[in-house]
């Protein structure tokens, strides 16, 4: 039985995301005058159609059923983008393409914390009787 339902865990998955993209932002920057540094970024999306055509095939009374998958891993990777140069030394950081994701994703960061710190408060108010 879980005691605290399945929101905890995706909320703890997707914090766990946006912290990953915060050190692989962050570490961008650090490195934007660094000779044949190459920008690495967090992607989802990827991860998800992957799973998505490789997942187990389980038994599903209608087509229009989602597949269900097993996967419990990682839901993200770390990918180095290494097609393009930006800058005479080789390296690929646009300063202000990472500015930019930075700023969403400490929004998105924010987001989630309150949602949980929501949640947490509704436990609180259960356990004390509604007052």
């Amino acid at each position: 039985m879980k005691l605290f339902g399945s929101t905890f865990q995706v909320l703890e998955n997707s914090m766990n995301y946006a912290s990953q993209k915060n050190q692989t932002i962050t570490n961008n920057i650090a490195n934007v005058d660094t000779p044949n540094f190459k920008s690495k970024d967090v992607v989802f999306k990827d991860v998800l159609a992957n799973e998505v055509n490789n997942s187990l095939e389980t038994k599903r009374t209608n087509e229009k059923h989602i597949p269900f998958s097993s996967y419990r891993g990682k839901s993200y990777k770390v990918v180095t983008n290494s097609n393009t140069t930006y800058n005479h030394n080789g390296n690929n950081v646009d300063m202000d393409k990472e500015m930019s994701d930075l700023a969403k994703n400490q929004i998105y960061y924010q987001a989630l914390v309150d949602r949980l710190n929501g949640k947490f408060r509704s436990l609180q108010s259960v356990l004390k009787g509604g007052q």
